[in-house]
């Protein structure tokens, strides 16, 4: 249970509330270690980060290019469970002030019953929940327990949501996370979808904050993404020096989320 003493946990709309745009990267637990996985979520807090997506590894992330596939795999052979993973947010929450949101597929939240599992979100502090494979039509078996707890189901709107993007938007609490192009997840040279439009009709419905994921891997794009939306979610070219660095991966981490909260907050 929370501990009644314990300060409420910091919303994701509070990620929006610093009067700049928000930087959010994604680190998958476990990936080495979850030791490792700490000093990585330090640094990214160290570096400006104003919010953090935890991924909880699931053995077949649909949604995932092969980075983070990749990083899902060593998280799950190393022994990396959602149990502690639960555990070490709950750690993490009394380490750092800024919100945290957990990324993860449906199966894993079935597996103890999404009731169950949103309350476990909220003793821990965490307070979002992303589920790439829920689609808006089926979220209401997730939004109820989320609701009742005081998480934050985030919405996802793609380029291919079309008339249905008013709706999302409408609907949507904590913030919307705006896919910037069709595909999985994974650093992209180009990024070519008219997403002005796209924001043009989610602000014409909603007040709700939208950040821009997939696809931004440098500090000219994050700058570019924040600067038409509320925020840039930056994860595979993240992930891609975990892979590169291991346990010593929280040094360039830092450095490269360095650069990118900077760019993100100047646009």
């Amino acid at each position: 249970m929370n501990d009644p003493a314990a300060p409420a946990a910091p919303t994701l709309a509070s990620a929006f509330a610093a009067g700049h745009k928000a930087f959010i990267p994604f680190v998958t637990c476990g990936d080495p270690d979850l030791e490792t996985t700490r000093r990585i979520v330090h640094a990214l807090a160290d570096a400006g980060a104003d919010l953090i997506e935890l991924g909880i590894p699931f053995s077949d992330p649909t949604a995932e290019g092969p980075v983070i596939q990749a990083a899902n795999a060593r998280a799950l052979s190393g022994g990396v469970t959602t149990d502690r993973i639960l555990a070490f947010a709950a750690e993490l929450r009394r380490e750092i002030p800024i919100p945290l949101a957990f990324m993860t597929y449906a199966n894993v939240v079935y597996a103890p019953g999404p009731d169950r599992f949103a309350a476990r979100c909220a003793a821990a502090g965490v307070t979002g929940l992303i589920l790439p494979d829920v689609p808006y039509e089926e979220r209401a078996e997730f939004e109820a327990p989320c609701r009742a707890h005081g998480i934050d189901l985030v919405s996802m709107v793609a380029p291919t949501s079309a008339d249905r993007i008013a709706a999302i938007a409408r609907a949507a609490t904590g913030f919307l996370y705006v896919v910037s192009s069709l595909g999985v997840t994974g650093e992209r040279t180009r990024i070519t979808t008219d997403l002005s439009a796209i924001l043009r009709t989610i602000r014409a419905a909603s007040t709700v904050p939208a950040a821009i994921g997939f696809g931004i891997s440098t500090p000219d794009q994050a700058r570019a993404m924040a600067s038409i939306s509320d925020g840039a979610i930056v994860g595979s070219a993240l992930v891609r020096l975990i892979a590169t660095h291991g346990r010593d991966a929280p040094g360039p981490v830092y450095d490269l989320a360095s650069s990118l909260a900077s760019a993100i907050h100047s646009a």
